[in-house]
């Protein structure tokens, strides 16, 4: 029976990793191993769950139906383990999450290495992406998400918001001078997001109504990522909107300034997302809280831009 668990596990990492290489180095496993596996499978089923060519991999029919099974059965499968060592205090396994690039980067790899510090019988592999990923099918535990969610079958546990401002360089403000309020931007060069979103106008609160004001902004320079939004602005090309979990290095240091405080630009939600179960497993658990303790009531990030005092 274990064989054939590890018969599923392999087939389940070759069509998530959309490889056999991907899946081998998932599991730890030389390649052939991983195809040797596979194909024994299909003999002992008798079909062909898998096309196979030198440069891409997909399923049959057959194969489609049998990975919804097999994903379904391994999901099973965890949460009776999971049910059976609710118990247990210390997390163990192998968990797997996605999250955004830059808060990733940023922010997300310290704090999966100071948890791994506290759980020694526990392994994270964490990617990295700005694609919206199917969680079950992808194999993934849990996932940050920033941003508005769409309805599904995921549970989620609120990190807070991620708060935006507006931003520029002290050798843009001594050049152009700093607008005060967002109606003063369309006197400024602007530095945009290149999505369909963000390419007319800028929606900023305003802090006694708390109503939105939508502004337009002229540009002409758009990028598709904060990281670039952030070095442009640094470089003083001009005034820029970013979460303060990519800027409040450089606030601190005194690269880039807060304009139009205490305008904001309309917060994004921060949740850690992860599928429903009646159960859900320690590792999970443990991680969110972990996350959670981290985020809230202020992060430090946050702390660093508008002080501790700070809504």
């Amino acid at each position: 029976m274990q064989d054939r668990f590890e018969d599923l596990r392999t087939f389940v990492a070759v069509v998530q990793g959309r490889s056999f290489a991907s899946a081998a180095r998932r599991l730890g496993v030389v390649k052939s191993a991983v195809s040797r596996r596979v194909q024994e499978l299909e003999e002992r089923l008798g079909v062909h769950l898998v096309n196979r060519s030198t440069r891409s991999l997909s399923l049959t029919d057959t194969g489609r139906i049998f990975f919804e099974k097999a994903t379904a059965l391994l999901a099973a499968l965890e949460e009776a383990e999971g049910l059976a060592s609710h118990g247990a205090s210390e997390p163990v396994g192998s968990l797997r999450i996605l999250a955004p690039s830059s808060f990733g980067r940023l922010h997300l790899v310290p704090m999966v290495c100071g948890f791994l510090e506290q759980h020694s019988r526990l392994s994270i592999e964490l990617s990295l992406s700005d694609d919206v990923v199917d969680l079950v099918s992808e194999g993934f535990d849990m996932a940050v998400r920033i941003g508005e969610l769409p309805d599904s079958s995921l549970s989620a546990r609120s990190l807070g918001t991620v708060r935006r401002v507006a931003c520029a360089s002290p050798a843009y403000i001594a050049r152009f001078g700093a607008p005060k309020q967002p109606s003063e931007l369309a006197h400024h060069r602007g530095i945009q997001y290149s999505i369909v979103d963000e390419q007319k106008f800028w929606r900023f609160v305003d802090p006694r109504t708390k109503k939105e004001q939508s502004v337009t902004v002229h540009s002409r320079l758009r990028m598709n990522t904060g990281d670039a939004l952030c070095e442009a602005a640094v470089a003083g090309a001009g005034i820029t909107v970013l979460p303060t979990f990519i800027i409040h290095k450089l606030v601190a240091a005194g690269d880039l300034v807060p304009v139009m405080l205490p305008y904001e630009k309309v917060p994004a939600a921060l949740n850690v997302v992860y599928p429903s179960r009646k159960l859900v497993p320690a590792k999970v658990k443990a991680f969110a809280d972990y996350l959670a303790a981290k985020c809230t009531p202020q992060p430090y990030w946050d702390r660093e831009v508008f002080g501790s005092a700070s809504a």
